[in-house]
């Protein structure tokens, strides 16, 4: 009896120490990931990074970028957001509109809500412009005279299945500036963000409902339907969902295997 009982307290205490072993090292990662986040939320100003995305000048518009920050809108930027998200999305959610913009309205100032704004130049004139590698025009220093906001991105660093991820809650754009290559830019630049931040993905949420978005995500950005999506967790109750959600990995392993699913 007491050689048996030595063994099962020695099979306790080995249990014991692998359970914690485990644990510490679950607990290691998620403050790695913690860290992570912090980090890039911690950036002020996430465009000076990537000065040559300041400024947008092609087919027929010039326009200026801007960051900001969900706790730091000015009272005239948050009409205007919520005057644009009702005027671009209210079609969408339809009756749910109501209750959807009330949460909207609460996200949107979060402290950890991240933007990128995006005014006019009325005064092109004044930007010296250079040619890429690619033919395109580009401005690469101005005297900015701010014109009206036509557009802007809300986008947030977060967890995502125990990826750091960046996850875009907004793109939204006024009628007249669509169509324009301008969409394409904004995305690219949150792509350039999220690898310079050491996220493993960018994510994001479309309605269904919306077709031309989903083209775009899909078809022109190469975006995946992701595997925290409705209809891949629980594909019965996915198909009663009116949105799905999209992603792409960047060299990460883990978030490939994890987050990227298949073609919409």
């Amino acid at each position: 009896m007491e050689c048996r009982s030595f063994h099962n307290y020695n099979d306790k205490n080995s249990t014991d120490t692998i359970v914690k072993s485990k644990r510490t090292k679950i607990l290691e990662k998620k403050k790695a990931i913690d860290d992570v986040i912090k980090a890039a939320s911690a950036h002020k100003d996430p465009l000076s990074s990537f000065p040559a995305f300041r400024f947008y000048s092609r087919h027929g518009i010039s326009l200026y970028l801007e960051s900001g920050r969900g706790d730091k809108l000015s009272a005239p930027v948050k009409k205007y957001i919520q005057i644009l998200l009702k005027v671009n999305m209210e079609r969408h959610y339809g009756s749910q509109w109501p209750s959807e913009e009330k949460v909207k309205r609460r996200e949107m100032v979060a402290p950890e809500a991240r933007y990128i704004f995006v005014y006019e130049v009325p005064n092109a004139s004044q930007c010296e412009t250079s040619q890429t590698s690619e033919g395109k025009r580009t401005i690469t220093n101005c005297v900015v005279d701010r014109g009206a906001m036509v557009g802007f991105v809300h986008f947030r660093f977060v967890m995502e299945e125990g990826i750091p991820v960046l996850y875009v809650y907004e793109l939204q754009l006024e009628a007249r500036v669509r169509g324009r290559g301008l969409g394409k830019f904004l995305m690219q630049l949150l792509e350039n963000i999220a690898q310079k931040s050491h996220m493993g993905a960018v994510m994001l949420t479309v309605h269904k409902s919306n077709s031309g978005a989903i083209n775009f995500y899909t078809s022109v950005l190469r975006y995946l339907l992701s595997k925290t999506s409705p209809s891949r967790i629980e594909p019965l109750v996915g198909i009663e969902k009116s949105y799905i959600i999209l992603c792409k990995t960047f060299n990460h392993e883990a978030a490939k295997a994890i987050l990227a699913e298949e073609n919409v």
